[in-house]
């Protein structure tokens, strides 16, 4: 994902709530890592499952994505 993109997705991402003073902790990777695994995932048609290593434990990408 590019600057450009980033820039134009980050508003539209809830905010989380610890940011907000509203309890919580804080998340363990950061959304723009979660958002490439998804595109990721999108674009070569693989399973949650089938995720490579280099991108967070796919539970946890699932789990974002559900949100």
């Amino acid at each position: 994902m590019t600057d450009a993109e980033w820039a134009a997705v980050r508003p539209l991402l809830p905010v989380p709530a610890w940011l907000e003073g509203r309890g919580g902790q804080p998340e363990g990777y950061c959304h723009r890592q979660m958002l490439d695994a998804i595109r990721y995932l999108v674009a070569g048609g693989i399973s949650w499952r089938s995720m490579p290593v280099d991108f967070p434990a796919w539970a946890r990408v699932y789990a974002f994505f559900r949100r």
